[in-house]
């Protein structure tokens, strides 16, 4: 545990230190506020002295005017360092943040099918923001205690060796505590921090699923639910609160005892006429203070410091897994693409012992429209993902125009893809935005020729702004069917050399629908397309129907074809 929290510390100190000159200027202004710091109690000190002896007004104003200035400049070091501090930490945080969710968008969906939405949320926004409170405590605590201590011992010792050893034997037993206590929260804090990510995934998902919810009459059910994750995140971060609160009072406790021991000591030196005078007395024990102060500091930041490295753990969890590599060298062009595609004896499983695809073989002609239907769990969707290269297949290949497609680059393979899901899926911003994601430098009359072939225009008119309209909830004001055109819309922005249509028309009334098909099949003119449906009655003009049952294909062939073999997709067809 003690070297994973390490390793982390030294991740955090390499990644700040790739800002040199904030780093080192906040390092001077730093060792500037402790210097002034310890020196103001040297000046208090000497007007005591002064004031003790006779006729030495002149001295005592002289040190009080060198004291005003010592103490303006560095209140002007200590308003000036925090600005320093903030621009280090943030600029640190939103690298990390950016790192962190550029690095999301570059790894294999195998990976993020297995993490929740909720929680990676929550790493991004909060677990950022604990960290960003942690690093600040150690700029604004950690490095000036540190620093303070060193300083004051070595003054410590030139005013008086015996007490300032007598400070040195005392101090480690607010350590040992404080040392104690962090171990603990830390653990404490580690798992708030993943209590908090099940939190948001509840969260998330109930106030988007709202309506279900209440439909099936399930409040109670994640009332009791969340009633449970809300009291064992409250539990985890009462009880990390509660240990880390506790080593503040007790170091305190310490260094009190401390300060009234060396006291003690002190005015017992004095009183047998030593060499200690009661100016450079009081001067120590404004040192034992400065002395002790930093270990209450320290381990305030100690502890929330537990906190942060737990959360910063949680982020470098996501940068260390590894990125989807790129197996491709080859770009695709667009003249370049006929659509011929070949399922070769494709074996493919989303786990490596439940083999879902064993011996997946295919072609299909350029320019065809293929359907896909089947029960659920058939793989109608895994065809698509393997397509689509979103998943690797575990044997066989899958090839394009006679070129296994692995051969191109994602990006370029990609582009000659339209897709239009079942699930539809809008961002906030305008319709003219949301119509021409993935095409930003689409014109408008380009946008509006879009929504016209979807026919989405209509509405699209009617809307306050028109196509200026900004969808400030994401289109949750608009209906599922007016969602749907727009994402419609965007395949015929694009013109896809490949089309994938995943139930696209399931959310629209029927008139549009038929409209929507018309335009679809315009579209889909020498165009190889790939159509999974449910409902049979809209694929019966298909080239090719793969009917797939287990991850394997049953049968294939047209819809006459089919009928006459009176198989599975005969029995779908009558119970249609």
């Amino acid at each position: 545990m003690k070297r994973k929290q390490n390793q982390i510390l030294q991740r955090l100190l390499r990644d700040i230190s790739t800002q040199p000159g904030l780093l080192l200027l906040a390092l001077i202004g730093t060792i500037v506020q402790v210097a002034l710091t310890i020196y103001l109690p040297v000046l208090i000190g000497e007007i005591i002295d002064a004031v003790v002896e006779v006729n030495a007004s002149e001295q005592v104003l002289a040190l009080l005017r060198q004291m005003v200035f010592v103490i303006i400049f560095n209140t002007l070091i200590q308003w000036g360092n925090p600005l320093l501090y903030n621009q280090l930490v943030y600029q640190y945080s939103k690298g990390m943040r950016n790192r962190v969710m550029q690095h999301i968008h570059q790894l294999p969906l195998s990976y993020l099918d297995k993490q929740s939405t909720g929680d990676l949320v929550s790493r991004l926004t909060t677990d950022v923001d604990q960290l960003n409170n942690g690093l600040l405590m150690v700029f604004n605590q950690f490095l000036s205690g540190v620093l303070t201590i060193l300083v004051t011992i070595v003054t410590m010792a030139q005013l008086d060796l015996v007490m300032m050893l007598a400070v040195l034997v005392l101090t480690p037993f607010s350590l040992v505590i404080a040392q104690f206590i962090a171990k603990k929260s830390y653990k404490l804090f580690q798992a708030q921090t993943e209590s908090r990510g099940v939190q948001t995934q509840l969260i998330e998902e109930t106030l988007t699923q709202e309506s279900l919810i209440q439909a099936s009459n399930a409040q109670e059910q994640f009332k009791g639910y969340f009633q449970t994750i809300n009291a064992t995140y409250a539990t985890y971060s009462q009880s990390a609160i509660f240990y880390s609160s506790t080593v503040n009072p007790s170091t305190r406790f310490i260094n009190a005892v401390i300060y009234a021991v060396i006291a003690a000591i002190g005015t017992s030196r004095i009183m047998q006429g030593g060499s200690l005078t009661v100016g450079q007395l009081v001067t120590f024990l404004n040192y034992v203070n400065q002395y002790s102060k930093p270990f209450n500091d320290i381990s305030s930041v100690m502890s929330e410091l537990q906190s942060s490295l737990a959360c910063a753990e949680r982020l470098y969890s996501i940068l260390d897994e590894s990125k989807l590599e790129e197996s491709g060298k080859n770009k695709l062009e667009s003249e370049a693409v006929q659509g011929e595609i070949q399922f070769h004896h494709v074996r493919f499983g989303y786990e490596k012992n439940q083999v879902l695809m064993k011996d997946f073989h295919i072609q299909i002609p350029a320019g065809s429209k293929v359907a896909i239907v089947g029960p659920t769990g058939a793989g109608k969707s895994t065809l698509i993902n393997l397509l689509m290269r979103f998943y690797p297949v575990d044997g066989g290949e899958i090839l394009l125009d006679g070129v296994p497609i692995v051969d191109y680059t994602r990006e370029s393979y990609r582009k000659h893809f339209g897709m239009v899901l079942q699930e539809t899926w809008l961002k906030v911003g305008t319709i003219h935005d949301n119509i021409a994601y993935g095409h930003p430098k689409a014109s408008r009359e380009e946008v509006i020729a879009a929504a016209k072939a979807a026919n989405a225009d209509f509405f699209i008119r009617q809307l306050p702004d028109g196509y200026d309209t900004y969808l400030t909830d994401a289109g949750e004001s608009l209906s599922q069917g007016q969602r749907q055109l727009l994402t419609i819309a965007r395949v015929f922005l694009a013109i896809p050399k490949i089309l994938i249509l995943d139930e696209a028309t399931s959310s629209i009334d029927t008139r549009t629908e038929l409209l929507v098909q018309a335009a679809f099949a315009k579209l889909m003119e020498n165009r190889t397309s790939f159509i999974i449906a449910h409902r049979l009655s809209t694929i019966q003009n298909a080239d090719l129907i793969l009917v797939m049952v287990a991850g394997d294909i049953a049968e294939y062939g047209n819809h006459q074809e089919l009928m006459e073999q009176k198989g599975i997709y005969y029995r779908m067809q009558t119970a249609q």
